[in-house]
C-alpha cells in the first residue's frame, strides 16, 4: 500500500499538468508506505513518451531523504496521452528495487488518474493507493 496526503497528490497532478504535453517525473519520500515529501525532478529527455531524471538532482534528493530519515517510496511520472499503467519501457527501466511507481495519466485531461505499481524483474503488480487528508 502507498499512502499519499491529498496535498502531495495534488502537487504531483499539478506537476503533470504543468509539464503537459511532455512527461514529468519526480520522487516521493517517507517511511512505512506513508509519503511525507515530494521532489519534482527535471525530465532531461524532454519527451512525451519517456523520462530520464537528472542524475545530479537524484543525488541531491537521496541526500535530502537520508538527512530527513526518510526513504524513497515512489518514483512518479506522467503519461500525457496514455493510461496510468506501465509501458514496456517503464517495465524495462524499472531498476530501483523496493519502490513503487506512480503513474499519472492525463489521457482525460480534465480527470487525471493516478495508479501505483511495483515492478520487479519485469513483473508488474498493482499497489493500493490511499489518499489521506493533508
Amino acid at each position: 500500500m502507498l499512502e499519499i496526503p491529498e496535498n502531495i497528490h495534488q502537487a504531483v497532478v499539478e506537476h503533470a499538468q504543468g509539464g503537459f504535453p511532455l512527461e514529468v517525473c519526480g520522487i516521493l519520500g517517507g517511511s512505512g508506505g506513508v509519503v511525507t515529501s515530494h521532489y519534482p525532478m527535471t525530465n532531461t529527455d524532454a519527451s512525451n513518451e519517456h523520462f530520464m531524471m537528472d542524475p545530479k538532482e537524484q543525488f541531491a534528493v537521496v541526500k535530502a531523504l537520508r538527512a530527513a530519515g526518510e526513504e524513497m517510496l515512489a518514483i512518479y511520472h506522467s503519461h500525457p496521452e496514455t493510461p496510468a499503467r506501465p509501458s514496456q519501457e517503464d517495465i524495462r527501466l524499472a531498476l530501483t528495487p523496493n519502490v513503487c511507481h506512480l503513474i499519472v495519466s492525463l489521457e482525460e485531461r480534465e480527470t487525471p488518474v493516478a495508479k501505483a505499481f511495483r515492478i520487479n524483474a519485469g513483473v508488474v503488480e498493482p499497489v493500493a493507493l490511499t489518499l489521506t487528508a493533508g
